[in-house]
């Protein structure tokens, strides 16, 4: 069975000197009409219940993520290993309920102490902006 790491490898061949033309052409821009698509698809899927096309469509969504990753990577802007790191990161800090001393006994308070947490650090974020003189 293949794994993660080996998606990574065959996504870097793709877009490698000996990989696919097309492959290699995509870029960030062209990535995206690919992702709406393929997302429409999932929703498809989920609509008709069909959980073996689901299986295959979220495949096809995480091969466009993956994409993306690859060619940030080549850019220099980030790696996959980047965009996992922070996903997890992330939930981590927004549910501290979870993975910290807070309590949530409902759905709705889970999702009340996720809005606040994300509130916060848009607005950490903004000021950080600010304090380093970047136009908002």
């Amino acid at each position: 069975m293949y794994g993660f790491n080996d998606l990574l490898d065959i996504i870097a061949t793709l877009r490698s000197d000996h990989g696919c033309p097309w492959d290699r052409k995509q870029t960030l821009e062209t990535m995206k009409e690919c992702l709406a698509n393929e997302t429409e698809e999932v929703f498809q899927a989920i609509d008709g219940k069909d959980m073996e096309n689901l299986c295959e469509e979220l495949g096809d969504v995480l091969l466009v993520l993956m994409m993306d990753s690859q060619i940030a990577s080549e850019q220099g802007y980030f790696t996959a290993q980047d965009v996992i790191d922070g996903v997890c990161r992330k939930m981590i800090r927004r549910h501290p309920h979870v993975f910290g001393g807070a309590k949530a006994g409902t759905p709705e308070e889970g999702l009340a102490m996720w809005n606040e947490i994300k509130r916060q650090e848009k607005e950490a974020k903004k000021a950080a902006k600010e304090a380093a003189g970047e136009v908002i």
